[in-house]
């Protein structure tokens, strides 16, 4: 399935989160990413101790990302953990089982999860648990992981229009233009549409059209622990009911995820190890916001006006959606749609939510577009997984530009 091409490598050995590589004599190093992730922060600390954030700011946003925090980093430990526990291996099986055998069905299947668990749920719940699940459905058909992997990448971002709960972004614009669930999912229902659409063809003609037209079906899959197994189902249950009832996400995956550590510990205590802990993905975040922040002090806010202009039709719509995306793939789209809500007239309901088209859409250029993009890589990594970053950036360059151009254009039909 895939490209043949354009192979993945998976290395001899990675620990959970990516962060390190271990040498064949022992010790360790540290990954690029570690250190581009520690140079981050290293300059964020850099702008407080000049001046050029002041201290206070820079409080304020390090309390504002301890929610954040606390989500990222207790939700990895429970994909890890559910990993381990062999439930994205019998999902997967299930889920092949189910499409018979046939790669088109398969196809839709996958699409069809990955975008209804982003609408239903939010973007990073499918970075986090749906990823895994389809990159075990790649190791039980024995194919490249690389098309299901983007399946998720993709429809995690693009699929986050339609409920405030899809995306963080959401909750802010929908509390801006004062619409309720129902109303906000009456005004976005057609742009989500035409997002997804335009997100399977390129799935398919891109990724998944080269697979083939049949695969064996695997026999299904039996956990070596069946207690552990029933709890980690139990506890992503948990995690999911926990946020449609409205828990604070960050509560949510923490109860989840320590429901699991006890579990594990009195069956497989082994399991537990430190390097569970996601800190790179943590170390990076504050770092990203603390340079953010900086830079929105001095002359982002205008720079973004200039860009996004005052009109409320369409061409301000065009510019609000593609400043929007292309903020996101240079800084992230949550200091984006911030920075960009700032500039936008109150009354200019049409242009805002074309900004949040390009926020929610447009992130999947870059890893770190978007918290969902990053969580999604670092799941790729912790299954030996390397990105062809080549391919992926103008594959998702395409996209966003196309499903950016099709989901505004709907957005105003909808107006």
């Amino acid at each position: 399935m895939g490209d043949h091409g354009d192979r993945w490598a998976i290395p001899v050995m990675s620990d959970p989160c990516g962060s390190m590589t271990r040498m064949s004599n022992g010790s360790r190093r540290l990954h690029l990413l570690d250190w581009i992730a520690l140079g981050l922060l290293l300059v964020g600390v850099v702008c407080v101790l000049a001046g050029a954030l002041p201290v206070s700011d820079a409080s304020a946003t390090v309390k504002r990302l301890v929610p954040l925090l606390l989500f990222l980093g207790t939700v990895i430990i429970l994909a890890e953990l559910t990993a381990a526990a062999e439930v994205f291996d019998v999902v997967a099986t299930r889920l092949s089982i189910l499409a018979r055998g046939h790669y088109a069905v398969l196809f839709l299947l996958c699409v069809a999860l990955a975008a209804g668990t982003t609408m239903g749920l939010n973007l990073d719940t499918t970075a986090v648990l749906l990823t895994p699940v389809l990159l075990a459905l790649a190791t039980k058909l024995a194919v490249e992981p690389l098309p299901l992997a983007m399946t998720t990448v993709w429809l995690a971002n693009t699929a986050s229009l339609l409920l405030p709960v899809s995306n963080l972004t959401n909750l802010l614009a929908a509390n801006r233009v004062a619409l309720a669930p129902a109303a906000f999912a009456g005004r976005m229902w057609l742009p989500q549409l035409v997002s997804i659409v335009v997100t399977g063809v390129f799935l398919w003609v891109f990724y998944w059209r080269r697979g083939g037209s049949e695969y064996s079906v695997p026999v299904r899959h039996e956990p070596a622990d069946r207690v552990l197994f029933r709890i980690a189902g139990v506890a992503v249950l948990l995690f999911v009911a926990g946020i449609l009832v409205g828990v604070p996400i960050g509560i949510a995956s923490s109860a989840a995820a320590g429901l699991l550590v006890i579990a594990f510990a009195a069956r497989r205590r082994s399991t537990l190890r430190w390097a569970l802990l996601p800190w790179r993905l943590l170390v990076f975040v504050i770092g990203l916001f603390l340079v953010v922040e900086t830079i929105n002090r001095h002359g982002l806010a205008d720079l973004v006006h200039a860009l996004i202009g005052s009109s409320d039709g369409a061409a301000g719509a065009a510019r609000a959606a593609g400043t929007g995306a292309a903020l996101s793939n240079l800084v992230n789209n949550l200091p984006a749609y911030v920075a960009g809500e700032s500039v936008v007239p109150v009354g200019n309901h049409n242009q805002l939510l074309a900004l949040l088209v390009g926020t929610n859409v447009g992130p999947i250029i870059t890893p770190w577009a978007s918290l969902a993009t990053l969580l999604w890589y670092e799941r790729c990594t912790a299954s030996g997984v390397r990105v062809p970053m080549k391919r992926f950036v103008w594959t998702s360059a395409g996209l966003a530009v196309t499903a950016l151009t099709a989901t505004v254009a709907a957005l105003l039909v909808t107006s």
